[in-house]
C-alpha cells in the first residue's frame, strides 16, 4: 500500500487498516514458526505498511494539535 493511499483514509479507517495489519502480521509469523510461510518477503512489507500507517497518524494528530 502506497503512502499517498493511506493518507487520503480517515482516521477511524486508519485504525481499522493498523488493526488489520497486525492481525496479518501475526499470522504470517505463526506460519512462518509452523514452516508454512509462502513468501517470507510479505512479513517485511507488512511491517512496512504498518510503519506507514502510524506515520501518518502522526502527521494527523501533529497537525490537528498545530492547527
Amino acid at each position: 500500500m502506497k503512502a499517498a493511499e493511506i493518507r487520503k483514509l480517515s482516521a477511524s479507517e486508519l485504525e481499522a487498516k493498523l488493526r488489520e495489519l497486525k492481525d496479518e502480521l501475526f499470522k504470517l509469523r505463526f506460519q512462518q514458526a509452523i514452516n508454512q510461510l509462502d513468501n517470507p518477503m510479505r512479513i517485511s512489507a507488512v511491517k512496512k505498511d504498518i510503519a506507514r500507517v502510524l506515520t501518518v497518524l502522526r502527521e494527523t494528530e501533529l497537525s490537528g494539535k498545530d492547527a
